[in-house]
């Protein structure tokens, strides 16, 4: 299965699970009074629109290039993560007033067992979610696929700490339930704003790390042929990135020999380094000794 293939599987899954958790959260939640859990169900209306924004991404991503997009839809992943962050961010503030204004008039939860089965289900339900995006984000890289395993696993821990807030609403401690809101609001912002960052420097065509640059330009020097390089930039296209350089070589050649040079080189970047998608390679020729 293709790394598009794979995606709109974890987003139409992920839609499915969300609207079946949002339901049992939101009828338990206001039955019960508990704010912690009314977070949860908010959260679970916000993992809907991500794993929407998943599928429809991904969708356009998968277009391959045309005349009017010469390389590709990539950067649809990151519009769309984009987005998700945006919705992570303006849910969490959202939550954070609910849960301060629940600890400041000191909101009391009535207790149900049926706030311990449903935190249970959504555990279970979010750490299958959580497993099966992991299994696939080691597969294919992808910010999709990231924002959907890191929303499962956060929903894993916050809904961990609702069961405690659950409980201890059991011996009339009730504190704990907003408190709980308030951090799982800090967890969702903050996960927000990794995303938000991430997706944002993609499409601002941050360059390719310095440290892969280096091994590029290690792996281009290692060829004979090659007496010199003049520099490198990166252009993001999506995941992967559109590699431009110089290289010097040996004025004496012939030209048909020097593009047969650039010819091989550009192969051997693109099929050597995984974050490459398209090379090309300048040549410059030189008289004599190698330019440092």
């Amino acid at each position: 299965m293709n790394r598009f293939d794979i995606t709109k599987k974890v987003g139409m899954l992920g839609i499915i699970g969300n609207i079946f958790l949002l339901i049992i959260k939101a009828v338990i939640g206001f039955i019960s009074k508990s704010q912690a859990m009314i977070a949860d169900a908010a959260n679970s209306a916000g993992d809907i629109f991500a794993s929407l924004m998943t599928a429809i991404g991904n969708k356009i991503a998968s277009e391959p290039s045309d005349e009017d997009h010469n390389f590709g839809h990539g950067k649809a992943e990151y519009i769309f993560s984009l987005f998700i962050s945006i919705s992570m961010i303006v849910i969490s503030a959202k939550i954070l007033y609910d849960s301060i204004c629940s600890v400041i008039y000191k909101n009391e939860i009535v207790f149900s067992w049926w706030l311990i089965v449903v935190c249970i289900i959504t555990i279970v339900t979010k750490l299958s979610l959580y497993l099966y995006s992991k299994s696939a984000l080691k597969k294919h890289n992808n910010i999709l696929l990231e924002s959907n395993m890191q929303d499962h696993k956060n929903d894993c821990i916050a809904t961990t700490f609702t069961t405690i807030s659950v409980i201890l609403s059991r011996f009339n401690i009730f504190w704990f339930d907003g408190l709980v809101g308030i951090g799982i609001s800090i967890w969702i912002f903050y996960t927000g704003i990794k995303i938000f960052i991430e997706s944002y420097n993609v499409l601002m065509d941050k360059s390719l790390d310095d440290s892969i640059k280096d091994e590029i330009f290690e792996f281009v020097n290692s060829y004979e042929e090659v007496e010199g390089i003049q520099g490198m930039y990166t252009i993001p296209t999506g995941y992967k990135y559109i590699a431009v350089l110089t290289i010097y070589v040996d004025g004496n050649l012939d030209t048909f020999k020097s593009h047969e040079i650039a010819d091989k080189i550009q192969d051997d970047i693109a099929n050597k380094f995984e974050d490459i998608d398209k090379v090309i390679v300048h040549i410059e020729p030189i008289k004599d000794k190698k330019i440092q």
